[in-house]
């Protein structure tokens, strides 16, 4: 078992950046690949991000490309996500994955352990 938990949301107007902090615990984590995936009121949950087990590869949603960076700290069994020029349709519920894979991986059903969430609100 990995239990993660998510910390770093909030409130930011839009421009405004953020970065999102998923701890890992319980079994290793380095083996794991990581995402980040979102899920806005009456939609359905999407990937945002993902980086692979040795944090050499990422992959990007294209509505966030060349504004969000994720990021792994394995010796603190860390990912985070950098968030830069939000805008309102950011807004959601963000929630830390991990993947026994060990590449990038982007559906949701090869991620095997979720976070509870944490909100991200940007307003106009």
């Amino acid at each position: 078992q990995v239990q993660l938990v998510e910390s770093g949301g909030g409130l930011v107007q839009a421009g405004g950046s953020l970065r999102l902090s998923c701890a890992a615990s319980g079994r290793t984590f380095i083996p794991y690949a990581m995402g980040w995936f979102r899920q806005a009121p009456g939609k359905e949950r999407e990937f945002v991000a993902a980086i692979s087990a040795s944090g050499g590869n990422t992959d990007y949603a294209d509505s966030v490309k060349g504004r969000f960076t994720i990021s792994r700290e394995n010796v603190k069994n860390t990912v985070r996500l950098q968030m830069n020029s939000l805008t309102p349709e950011d807004t959601a519920v963000y929630y830390c994955a991990a993947s026994p894979r060990p590449y990038t991986t982007v559906g949701a059903s090869t991620y095997d352990y979720w976070g509870q969430g944490t909100q991200v609100t940007v307003s106009s």
